[in-house]
């Protein structure tokens, strides 16, 4: 399993990432001014931050229970991506109403088109990340 050190830096790092992606993209594609989508991005982060923290260590010991490790498969990623996704859009389509000052449906095909983005950087920042910081091997119980 990964430390509390680990995943924070895994954490702060995935969102400064997106952050300095995605601000400008949205900005462009839902025509909206910069500073506003910027102040957004970096709130939806923090959001995101937490949630990303609680998931992963939920979604190891799930891993771990369930499988006996927390080394994922290929398909194993794209589940935790996808769940990951979800719960993102959850908690983000009402800020996104309110702070954009946009309807539901417009609120939500941002988030969406989110996700979209996510979903794929997601998936290539947690290969990246597991192959230049691998995931250390459980140590052994010898308890029974």
């Amino acid at each position: 399993m990964r430390s509390v050190t680990d995943r924070i830096r895994h954490a702060v790092c995935f969102e400064l990432i997106g952050v300095a992606i995605v601000s400008p993209l949205a900005g462009w594609a839902f025509d909206a001014e910069f500073h506003k989508v910027g102040a957004l991005a970096v709130a939806l982060s923090l959001v995101a931050t937490v949630w990303n923290y609680v998931y992963n260590l939920w979604f190891d010991h799930a891993l771990l229970r369930i499988r006996g490790r927390v080394h994922k498969t290929l398909g194993e990623r794209g589940i935790h991506a996808c769940i990951f996704e979800m719960g993102m859009l959850v908690l983000t389509v009402p800020p996104v109403m309110w702070w954009m000052d946009y309807d539901f449906v417009r609120a939500l095909s941002m988030g969406a088109s989110l996700m979209a983005f996510y979903l794929v950087y997601i998936y290539v920042y947690n290969l990246a990340y597991d192959a230049l910081l691998p995931i250390p091997e459980p140590e052994e119980s010898f308890s029974r």
